[in-house]
């Protein structure tokens, strides 16, 4: 009997994150929410409750360490193998800007969530990645991580210089294009997979639902053979 792939999401307790859950949750995953407050962690879970969904929680922040550490401990102990990573969780900092006027401690605070923080839930992980028949990490970027939609004008991008939001999702796209190659000839295959423009807490404004955005993060995350790419709900993102 085939076991019930597992799944972990962090940032998972509203907007994207909770919606993935969701769509996750409904096609049989068991699925584990990765929320730094336990208390927002819990109200998630009751959410997918009321529409039938169950749900585990592990307390994950990507700016502790220790809690990276004991969440891979406790997935571990738990399952002993992770099939699904989904690297949703991140930040926006008003004080973003661009180049010439950013607040350097917010460019910072960015990258080390979105960027180092990401990647160390993924170096904690892989272990249990490793020991999954066939697992998938999804990382979840946008289109403001591409030096080509950034350096062209007539992108509808390129006037949204934020260099620490920006830098931090074209850091996160190496993430993927270098850990594609370190697991190739593994059955881990990696993705930057940019939702579109889904109006949540971190934007504010957008054109699409969280439940419309989580639909293609989901279909990576459930299968397919490509990895080391770049996409959003039109096609292929430009790096």
């Amino acid at each position: 009997m085939e076991k019930t792939r597992i799944a972990l999401i962090t940032g998972a307790n509203k907007g994207i994150g909770l919606e993935i859950a969701r769509q996750l949750a409904g096609a049989g995953i068991d699925v584990i929410l990765g929320a730094r407050d336990t208390g927002r962690a819990e109200a998630a879970v009751a959410d997918l409750a009321s529409s039938g969904l169950g749900a585990q929680t592990v307390r994950l922040d990507l700016d502790d360490p220790a809690s990276i550490a004991t969440a891979a401990e406790e997935i571990g102990a738990r399952h002993g193998r992770l099939d699904i990573l989904v690297n949703n969780a991140g930040i926006f900092n008003f004080a973003d800007a661009p180049p010439g006027r950013a607040s350097i401690e917010a460019v910072r605070r960015v990258m080390n969530t979105n960027f180092i923080g990401t990647l160390a839930v993924t170096q904690a992980m892989l272990p249990l990645l490793r020991a999954a028949p066939a697992a998938r990490i999804v990382n979840l970027s946008s289109s403001l991580g591409s030096l080509t939609l950034n350096g062209d004008p007539a992108s509808p991008y390129y006037a949204a210089q934020f260099i620490g939001y920006n830098a931090s999702k074209a850091a996160l796209n190496m993430l993927t294009v270098e850990l594609a190659e370190e697991l190739r000839g593994t059955s881990i295959k990696v993705n930057s997979v940019s939702p579109g423009f889904v109006k949540t807490d971190l934007t504010g404004q957008g054109t699409m639902t969280p439940e419309e955005g989580a639909r293609l993060p989901v279909q990576y995350a459930l299968g397919g053979e490509a990895s080391g790419g770049f996409v959003e709900p039109g096609g292929v993102t430009p790096w």
